[in-house]
């Protein structure tokens, strides 16, 4: 179980303590379990978590082929920082290329479905690859992100997926994420810093207006309060 951090407030020191005890509890369930990280700043605080504890969990990313080179860049930090390889999960090429000769390579741009569609290819199917075979999944997911989610539990079937999902953060404030992060240092994606507190693919993201939600940034052409891409469908609401 991790120290406490004196430096710390001490909720988001109890936090800490128990966010150690929980994945403890999780990789002793399942020792099979692997987490899939966005390589935001949740993720980034619930990996430092997993490697410095030395928990057998497996941490991978979705390389979309669009994400932002400060995201990929990250996972190189990761290797320096932890000396873990961060497992960089792609999609079916042959599908990818099917997709945009037949609708172009900024379809995404044009309808909901077609956006749902290049999401489906690039991180629902790589995602249900990889936990093909698995018991559990953890995600860095907290309730404050998105209408969504806000009656996100901490333990969950996937129905969608067929396993058990852990969100070890659902109750944590974006305050008490960047406490930790900052107090152990703990490596972040520079955009973060530039207006984008959700990040993912680059043409599906933009920094935020000051005042607007956090999740406004992601596929900021739409309309709709409902901003999933599918790999939490248990959420999605149409």
């Amino acid at each position: 179980m991790s120290a406490m951090l004196t430096s710390l407030d001490a909720a988001t020191d109890r936090q800490w303590i128990r966010l150690h005890e929980r994945l403890a509890g999780i990789s002793d369930k399942h020792p099979d379990a692997v987490f899939a990280s966005s390589l935001g700043v949740e993720d980034m605080l619930l990996a430092h978590a997993i490697f410095e504890a030395g928990l057998p969990i497996e941490v991978f990313t979705l390389d979309t082929g669009r994400l932002h080179p400060e995201t990929l860049a990250l996972a190189g930090r990761i290797r320096e920082r932890y000396g873990v390889t961060v497992n960089m999960v792609q999609p079916d090429p042959a599908a990818v290329k099917k997709h945009v000769d037949e609708h172009g390579a900024f379809a995404f741009y044009e309808s909901i479905d077609l956006r749902k569609a290049c999401c489906g290819i690039r991180k629902v199917e790589p995602l249900r690859r990889a936990l093909r075979g698995r018991s559990a999944w953890l995600t860095g997911q907290r309730r404050e992100q998105s209408l969504t989610r806000t009656e996100l539990a901490e333990s969950e079937f996937d129905a969608a997926f067929g396993l058990q999902k852990y969100n070890p953060l659902a109750s944590w404030t974006l305050e008490q994420v960047w406490e930790i992060v900052h107090a152990l240092d703990v490596p972040y994606n520079p955009l973060h810093e530039q207006g984008y507190p959700s990040i993912g693919c680059e043409p599906c993201t933009r920094a935020i207006r000051p005042g607007e939600d956090v999740r406004a940034g992601r596929w900021w052409w739409e309309q709709k309060l409902s901003k999933e891409c599918g790999l939490h469908a248990g959420q999605v609401k149409n």
